[in-house]
């Protein structure tokens, strides 16, 4: 796999297990590894036994783990606005001005876009300290908006750069326009953080369509619902061009089962794992068994021997 791997999958299919075990492995081939999750129902640290928190924490030799608070991320991003707001806007619309960023705040998307406005940040800033970084996401439809987000915001934000000049000319005909426009265009803070915003945007989209330094990794159960969920969303990426080279099954029952109840369910496995594979069948499928216990430091050391 690649420098930066996403782990995405239908809720309850073992994200969180799949991407922390595989991050492991990479720890103990001597890779200094960030493992970073942005699902908002955090269980790294129920993983690790550790306080794992919006810090880079140090879970042991080349294992560090972040995670991402979708509410944190968007009130630090809205307090952020509002500091730089306050050198921009007349003082006597400022409060006017926040009372909307107040309510965008709590507005449908907003986590999203603090979410990746902080991925960004890793991909970009932290990308040379690492070797690699591996991101365990929230359910598929979260993970699907999320990379989403760059393609979408973009055309918007070129909209509001728009908006911007145009308030701008109708100030400056009503002073007379002058020459000095386009150097005031240039110098205006409004304008330059939209630019700056999306350049950044557009560079991390060219990192994560850049398949020799992005993977992506669905994990699933062999069941149907799991397994239909994973062919719509690969389908989906493929539209954003993102292309998905592994697919993780999860929780693979014992072959020495004698209860008849798991007999059933072994064999009703076995059909979804010869659909899976034949579907499947250009992509990397890794087999991961079904633990007996709660997944903790011991079991993850023998999880991570799979991804070899």
């Amino acid at each position: 796999m690649k420098k930066l791997v996403f782990f995405g999958g239908k809720g309850g299919v073992g994200k969180t297990t799949s991407s922390a075990a595989f991050a492991l492995r990479c720890a103990k081939k001597g890779e200094k590894t960030l493992l970073v999750s942005t699902d908002p129902a955090h269980s790294l640290c129920d993983i690790f036994e550790k306080e794992i928190g919006s810090e880079i924490t140090k879970l042991n030799d080349n294992l560090y783990a972040l995670e991402i608070d979708p509410e944190e991320e968007a009130e630090n991003y809205i307090q952020g606005i509002k500091t730089k707001m306050k050198d921009i806007v007349s003082p006597i619309i400022i409060k006017e001005v926040e009372k909307q960023l107040d309510a965008a705040s709590v507005s449908p998307g907003s986590d999203e876009s603090a979410v990746f406005d902080k991925l960004m940040e890793i991909i970009l800033e932290y990308g040379e300290k690492y070797d690699r970084i591996v991101i365990d996401t929230a359910p598929t439809g979260h993970t699907l908006r999320l990379l989403s987000l760059p393609e979408l915001l973009g055309g918007w934000m070129d909209r509001l750069i728009e908006k911007r000049i145009e308030a701008m000319e109708l100030y400056e005909m009503s002073k007379r326009y002058d020459s000095k426009f386009k150097k005031s265009i240039e110098k205006d803070p409004v304008i330059s953080t939209l630019k700056l915003r999306k350049e950044k945007m557009e560079k991390t989209r060219e990192i994560l369509t850049n398949n020799e330094l992005v993977s992506f990794v669905f994990v699933m159960n062999a069941e149907k619902l799991p397994f239909e969920e994973t062919k719509k969303a690969i389908k989906v990426l493929s539209k954003y061009n993102f292309i998905v080279q592994d697919i993780v099954v999860n929780r693979i029952l014992p072959e020495n089962i004698s209860e008849e109840f798991w007999k059933k369910r072994k064999a009703l496995e076995k059909i979804y794992l010869e659909e899976i594979e034949e579907y499947f069948k250009d992509k990397n499928i890794i087999k991961i068994p079904l633990v007996a216990e709660d997944v903790k430091s011991e079991s993850l050391n023998i999880l991570s021997s799979y991804y070899d």
